[in-house]
Parts: C-alpha cells; sequence; structure tokens
C-alpha cells in the first residue's frame, strides 16, 4: 500500500481584482461592520474589558500610595500624582496595545482570522476595525485613570484643555503601537512569545525614562538613555499639556514624528502579513 502524501495547507485567500478596486465607501462599510461585530463581542464576553477597567485603578493606587510618600515633593503624594499621572496614560497605551497582539495570534490559532479572510471584505478592513475598537478601549482606560486620579486630588476640570490634548496626543502614540504588536501577533508563533518580547522590551524602556521618576535624579550614564527614550518624550509632553509646566513643543514633535515612523513601518508590514499568514 503506498503512502499517504501529507496534503499542503491551504492558501489563504487572494483578493480579487474587484476587491482591490473598492470604493472608499465600501471599505468604511467594512471597517463599520467589523467594528461593530467586535463591540458585540465585547457586550457579550463583558470580561475582555477587564484590563481596561482595573488597569488604571491598580496602577494608580499602586504607585501613589507604595511610592508616593517617598518620591513625592516633600513626601506629598498629591503633588506626586500629578507626576505620575500623565506618565500613566503612557503605560495604559502600551498595555492596551500589547494585549492586541496576543489577541491576534489567538485569533489566527482558532481559525477566526482565516473566517475574515475568507469574506468578500476589503482584508485591511479587518485590522482596521480592530484598531478602532481597540483605541476605544484605550479611551476608555484613560477615561477610568482620571476619574481615579481626581478623586486621589488630581485637577482634572482645572486642567481641562491640556488633559484632552494630552488624551488625544497618547492615543495616537498607543494607537501607532496597535501596529506594532499586531504585527508581533502576525510574526510570532505564540502569545507567551508575544508577551515575553514585549516585557523584555518595554520594562526597560518603562523605567529608564521619565514616566515614575525626574531624570535628574539618576546617574549620568542613564539620563542619556532617557533622553533618546520616546517614552521620555511622551510623559514629558503629555505632562506639559495636561499640567501646563516644562517644555511642550520639541516633545510633541518627537512623539509625533515617532508615532508617524512606527505606523508608516508596522502597519504596511502588518497588512501584508495578515494577507499571507498561513
Amino acid at each position: 500500500m503506498a503512502p499517504t502524501e501529507a496534503l499542503p495547507h491551504p492558501a489563504p485567500p487572494v483578493p480579487s481584482e474587484d476587491e482591490r478596486r473598492l470604493p472608499l465607501s465600501s471599505h468604511l462599510r467594512h471597517i463599520g461592520a467589523l467594528s461593530r461585530r467586535s463591540l458585540l463581542h465585547i457586550r457579550q464576553n463583558p470580561e475582555s474589558m477587564i484590563d481596561a477597567l482595573l488597569m488604571p485603578i491598580v496602577l494608580t493606587l499602586l504607585f501613589v500610595f507604595v511610592f508616593g510618600g517617598v518620591l513625592g515633593a516633600g513626601g506629598s503624594r498629591r503633588q506626586y500624582t500629578a507626576f505620575l499621572v500623565p506618565g500613566l496614560m503612557v503605560i495604559l497605551g502600551m498595555t492596551v496595545a500589547m494585549a492586541v497582539g496576543t489577541g491576534v495570534n489567538d485569533d489566527f490559532r482558532t481559525g477566526l482570522m482565516d473566517r475574515f479572510r475568507a469574506m468578500p471584505v476589503a482584508r485591511s478592513s479587518v485590522l482596521i476595525a480592530k484598531v478602532v475598537v481597540e483605541t476605544g478601549r484605550m479611551l476608555l482606560a484613560l477615561a477610568v485613570l482620571l476619574a481615579v486620579a481626581a478623586l486621589l486630588g488630581f485637577d482634572v476640570v482645572g486642567h481641562g484643555p491640556g488633559v484632552l490634548a494630552a488624551i488625544g496626543l497618547t492615543t495616537v502614540f498607543g494607537t501607532s503601537l496597535i501596529w506594532v504588536f499586531m504585527l508581533l501577533g502576525l510574526t510570532l508563533r505564540s502569545a507567551q512569545a508575544i508577551q515575553g518580547l514585549s516585557v523584555l522590551v518595554l520594562t526597560p524602556l518603562q523605567f529608564a525614562s521619565s514616566i515614575f521618576v525626574a531624570p535628574a535624579t539618576m546617574p549620568d550614564w542613564l539620563q542619556a538613555v532617557t533622553r533618546v527614550n520616546p517614552l521620555t518624550h511622551i510623559a514629558d509632553a503629555a505632562r506639559g499639556l495636561a499640567l501646563g509646566t516644562g517644555p511642550v513643543a520639541g516633545p510633541v514633535t518627537w512623539t509625533l514624528l515617532w508615532s508617524l515612523a512606527l505606523t508608516a513601518v508596522t502597519a504596511p508590514l502588518a497588512l501584508a502579513k495578515f494577507t499571507t499568514k498561513t
């Protein structure tokens, strides 16, 4: 009896010529439909929102009450809260983005993404809809963070316009990170690999920045690292906008440049990988 030959893995569906020429209105309709589907899934599985709802509370209370008395000027937790909150806005953006990478990886493992690619929709609309929904989750997490910060004495109302500008800027940066982690989710083989690599890279970047403490308190060699760290730029920009203190133009410009560069590099790669991944 002749040995049975292994069947080749089916190639992913290739967009038809007509699909490539879909008008903008069709793309927007597809993005809207897929976004609504994701929102309905969240409604049916509210536990998927636990990280967006609880992480801001946990982080704020942990850092303010554990480190605030030591790191705050004169031992003032209120002053440290004002310093910390803009930095935590950056942390939340990264946390939500990292979850997207593991989610995309799981969606491919369970076959959900193959179903999407078999549908008569533009391939880009699948990932763009995910970016839209995850950006909404990010905004919700930021709202919870600011509500907790207000209870701890942070003057959200008094700094209203600046806080809104800081939210907008951190959301732009966070959205660029969503593309980065989606690319990782499409490239690496397991969710554990994504989490391990993310922690290995992001943890040093977070602590070697101005998110938690002023770089002036660090050794000279570490201050040199913080000056080129993109997380320092976004934390300083958010802090300058939200509090009206310190330089703003330089950090905002660097943040926008980092966001544009990350999106320009990773978004096309993620879309191409999504189309060809088997």
